[in-house]
């Protein structure tokens, strides 16, 4: 079975998936997603990472980011998924303890599982791929399966506004085109 991997080289750019467990559509709730702009907005705070965009779907993310240094002894990406996943645990504990049950697994090191293990990094060597992996990442809002905004910039969840109108909604955004 092929798994897609998501290591990364830092000081390179790259465009990085991560998917909740069985796709399960745990960010449909703001609270959820909220976890992750703190995650990111921590790193970028460490100057752990720089985030270019990104997009927070119900069950999935994108991002285009550049690791800059690990964060202790491991990747910025591992400490967003596991800070994430510690968090989300607590939150359903008080407030969703029958929901916990959907991410249990049966595994020596954890109950829990809330992110899939095939996350996947492409790196963005060139403009025209940055290009592309920045317009599939705005446009994942508005396309046929989800329809969460009927424009780009109007999804909430997404550094389309900063790319369409300059207004910076999130802090740790930095501009992409300042490295093409």
């Amino acid at each position: 079975m092929y798994q897609r991997k998501s290591n990364v080289n830092p000081g390179e750019i790259y465009f990085w998936t991560a998917t909740i467990n069985k796709w399960q559509q745990l960010l449909i709730s703001d609270v959820y997603k909220n976890v992750i702009i703190q995650s990111l907005q921590f790193l970028s705070d460490k100057q752990k990472v720089d985030v270019f965009a990104f997009v927070i779907m119900p069950n999935h993310l994108h991002f285009i980011w550049r690791v800059n240094e690990l964060n202790g002894k491991e990747s910025p990406h591992a400490s967003l998924l596991k800070f994430t996943a510690h968090t989300y645990k607590k939150m359903l504990l008080q407030h969703n303890p029958t929901g916990l049950s959907s991410y249990a697994i049966n595994a020596p090191n954890k109950q829990y599982e809330f992110w899939q293990r095939d996350s996947l990094a492409i790196s963005l060597f060139n403009k025209e791929i940055a290009v592309q992996k920045l317009n599939y990442l705005h446009n994942n809002p508005v396309s046929g399966k989800w329809r969460l905004a009927k424009y780009p910039y109007e999804y909430q969840y997404s550094s389309a506004r900063y790319y369409e109108t300059g207004e910076k909604t999130f802090p740790f955004l930095k501009n992409l085109w300042d490295e093409f």
